[in-house]
């Protein structure tokens, strides 16, 4: 009866392949390339290994999770943001672009085989217990968590109950236990407030549906205060990210014309240049922009165009690192495949990928107060994650080319200003102007636009 099943297994799983291949032409026998027989034959070894850990593996398996590991492995092996996304994790991605969910507020990754903490969500449960950067989840109620999404899957649940999160801290020598109770986490990506009468702060922490049209509202509230709107502080720190479309939305309030981005991949299809166009309402104000480590992709995106078009002035640390473009493709069954498609760069040119996003006058570290460590602020960026892309797709064979934005040596020395300060305070609990005091990056910003604007009046005739 066994053997029987395995030759089903193995006949289904090679019939599923080889299919695949039967669609993209006729005559698949006939004009067999080198390239598809080398994958038909590793599809046969594939389904000559399931068959035997069917038959001879210590334990009973399940030939469906085998075969979705498998899967996952070998998308897995090709970048950091690749992935098969089960029901629930593709659920999970759509309910982060558009809704809220119940958990504990925390970005992980994988790193070294352990789950490690990006980042916390700002005002979450995770957040005001004081998790940090780079903690390693060891065990969730007691159960190590066997992978990325068994661990989301742990820390999500029903608000008002509780998780015990126990975390492996660098420099701390035993175990740490938090007891968080759940919450709502809302995807709630603008806040905004006026420091002082005339300088407005808005704060982005992640690009959903909803971001431009909200972004636009706190925009235009701050500009139709009692004072004129004299200058902006735009925060992009530990936002990670989010949606394309609303990174070019938000780059566009501000440039008039050229180019904001360009995607670039392997197909023409998925290849693109987004252009500003001109908008009705003028808005020449000076602004500053705050980034960190924590500020990847669509972020990344606004930093880099905003700073290309000498839109802003980029205050910080550099940024992740993250240039590259996903594509989600719908599966059978509510599967679907997160797919990296292709490259991103810059008005200008650069690729970040792996390098991350410099900024105009950089934060020095606090601890060290070393100009060689003043853009680690302690936190973990795409080129530490295994497998993550190169900046370009020749970059192991080529040098750079002319014109590829990066900067030489010299050229960081002459527009790179370093200013020696700790690193910022990051606010707890509502929004105030009086909350922003004890922020220092934020407070670097607001001299630096202050001073814009005195000597802007001692110039003008």
């Amino acid at each position: 009866m066994n053997q029987k099943k395995n030759r089903h297994i193995k006949l289904w799983v090679t019939v599923i392949f080889a299919a695949a291949f039967l669609t993209a032409g006729a005559g698949f026998y006939r004009d067999l390339s080198a390239s598809g027989e080398e994958t038909y034959k590793g599809l046969k070894i594939f389904s000559d290994v399931i068959e035997i850990i069917e038959n001879n593996y210590v334990d009973p398996v399940d030939t469906k999770e085998l075969i979705q590991k498998a899967i996952q492995g070998m998308v897995h092996g090709l970048d950091p943001h690749s992935s098969l996304l089960p029901p629930e994790a593709f659920e999970d991605l759509q309910i982060d672009s558009e809704g809220e969910f119940p958990g504990i507020g925390i970005h992980i990754t994988l790193q070294n085989n352990f789950i490690t903490v990006i980042s916390p969500i700002q005002g979450t449960p995770a957040f005001k217990a004081g998790i940090k950067a780079k903690d390693k989840i060891i065990r969730i109620d007691g159960v190590t968590p066997k992978d990325l999404r068994d661990a989301v899957s742990k820390m999500r649940g029903p608000k008002g109950t509780t998780v015990v999160v126990t975390i492996s801290r660098e420099g701390v020598t035993e175990p740490l236990e938090f007891t968080l109770v759940r919450d709502i986490i809302p995807v709630e990506s603008i806040k905004s407030v006026s420091i002082k009468p005339g300088y407005g702060y808005i704060w982005i922490t992640n690009f959903t549906g909803n971001t431009t049209d909200d972004f636009i509202k706190a925009l235009e509230k701050l500009e139709s205060g009692a004072v004129p709107l004299k200058g902006l502080i735009l925060d992009l720190r530990d936002n990670g990210g989010g949606l394309l479309s609303q990174a070019v939305k938000i780059s566009d309030v501000f440039i008039e014309e050229g180019k904001i981005l360009s995607i670039e991949g392997r197909h023409k299809k998925n290849s693109k240049i987004y252009n500003a166009h001109p908008d009705k309402v003028k808005r020449t104000y000076p602004m500053v922009v705050l980034i960190n480590s924590g500020s990847a992709s669509a972020s990344e995106i606004v930093a880099g165009a905003l700073q290309d078009h000498k839109r802003a002035l980029l205050l910080g640390t550099t940024s992740f690192g993250k240039g590259s473009v996903q594509s989600v493709e719908t599966l059978r069954d509510g599967y679907a495949l997160k797919l990296t498609i292709a490259r991103y760069y810059t008005p200008s040119g650069r690729s970040i990928q792996a390098k991350g996003i410099e900024p105009d006058i950089v934060l020095r570290h606090k601890t060290t107060g070393d100009e060689s460590s003043y853009d680690d602020d302690g936190m973990l960026k795409e080129k530490d994650l295994k497998n993550h892309l190169d900046a370009n797709p020749d970059e192991k064979n080529k040098d750079k080319e002319p014109g590829s934005g990066a900067k030489t040596d010299k050229e960081k020395k002459d527009l790179l200003k370093k200013i020696k300060m700790r690193d910022s305070d990051y606010r707890l609990g509502p929004l105030t102007s009086e909350g922003l005091q004890s922020d220092n990056q934020v407070m670097h910003a607001l001299e630096i636009l202050l001073s814009y604007e005195i000597f802007k009046n001692k110039l003008t005739p």
